[in-house]
């Protein structure tokens, strides 16, 4: 998988893909990453690529030129399954988004900045809008790291155990059981005895049932569906 990540601050995103599981998908040749500069296509050598809205009002817009000439050069190399904008008023990330996602083999992902970017490039070049949550942060750049994030890690051969992605929150509308390690008691705390039982098929009809009533109690949401 390759994924083209456009921003006004490439410096600000880098870090969380030099460590974890996302580099050892990067070393292993499984996923790539790479920054492109929006400021790169400045229509100046000031580096202008902002202006003031029409209409009025506070707030500056990234401009359509220089996000056209870098989606155009991405686009002229190769083919790309989504043109991903990350911006607070889309569809919230989830798991079925990031699962499907995750199939692709090309994506571009643009960060928004300022107040945002011309309606245009969301006309033009825009295939899918993504949030993560109903809050506003200072650009996208936070956001195409955790949008990243959660697909990478469901690519096979990046988790040592494929299976866990599988048992994840949300994989199938609930959120995770509780669990546990050693030791078996802690400060008077012990851990269910079905789970040291060995009996599989006891322990996995816990943990469905223990999945079922955290969700109902943190996530009721969750099952209306």
């Amino acid at each position: 998988m390759r994924i083209d990540i456009i921003t006004v601050s490439p410096e600000l995103i880098k870090s969380p893909f030099e460590y974890s599981i996302i580099k050892r998908a990067i070393d292993k040749n499984l996923a790539e990453v790479h920054f492109h500069d929006l400021r790169t296509y400045a229509l100046n050598d000031y580096g202008k690529i902002d202006d003031y809205q029409f209409g009025g009002g506070a707030g500056m817009v990234l401009m359509i030129e220089p996000i056209d000439k870098c989606i155009s050069k991405l686009k002229s190399e190769r083919d790309y399954d989504e043109i991903i904008y990350m911006t607070p008023d889309a569809p919230t990330l989830n798991q079925r988004t990031a699962n499907t996602l995750s199939l692709n083999e090309n994506m571009i992902i643009l960060c928004g900045h300022y107040k945002g970017v011309d309606q245009r490039v969301r006309d033009l070049f825009i295939t899918k809008e993504i949030s993560i949550g109903d809050y506003v942060l200072s650009g996208g750049e936070l956001g195409a790291a955790v949008l990243c994030d959660s697909i990478i890690r469901l690519i096979p051969g990046v988790l040592g155990d494929e299976t866990s992605a599988l048992t994840d929150s949300f994989q199938d509308d609930l959120l995770s059981p509780p669990v546990y390690t050693r030791p078996a008691e802690y400060k008077g705390l012990k851990v269910p005895e079905i789970l040291l039982s060995g009996n599989f098929p006891k322990i996995d009809e816990w943990r469905n049932d223990q999945a079922y009533e955290h969700t109902k109690k943190i996530r009721p949401d969750l099952l209306e569906d």
